[in-house]
């Protein structure tokens, strides 16, 4: 990931991120997130039955801002379009509950959707 200073790259592995999509009015929709800063990239697990994949799905345009809790003068906000990929097999979504303490994501799962990143 290019771009984000030696000074704020710690945030990266922070624990929250604020993930800005748009609506199906144009309106920004915000969501707190769980993601990971995996292979030069910010990673988020999704599952199909929200609004915010829906709202990637229609329009990747997107923003995550990541802020320092403790400093709140201190933020990274990355835009760019996102890429949503299927997780059938949960494995990403595993690696993400790992970095919360062991979360199953599954149980936040409504009926007939899936995982994706």
């Amino acid at each position: 990931m290019t771009g984000i200073p030696d000074s704020h790259r710690y945030l990266l592995d922070g624990q929250f991120a604020t993930l800005a999509t748009l609506g199906r009015d144009g309106a920004p929709q915000l969501t707190e997130v769980w993601f990971l800063h995996d292979d030069g990239e910010l990673k988020l697990s999704l599952n199909t039955s929200r609004l915010k994949t829906k709202n990637l799905q229609r329009r990747p345009q997107c923003s995550l801002f990541l802020l320092d809790l403790e400093n709140p003068y201190k933020y990274v906000d990355v835009r760019g379009r996102a890429r949503v990929e299927p997780d059938d097999d949960y494995a990403f979504a595993e690696r993400v509950g790992a970095k919360y303490g062991g979360a199953d994501l599954r149980e936040h799962d409504g009926p007939g959707s899936r995982a994706s990143s």
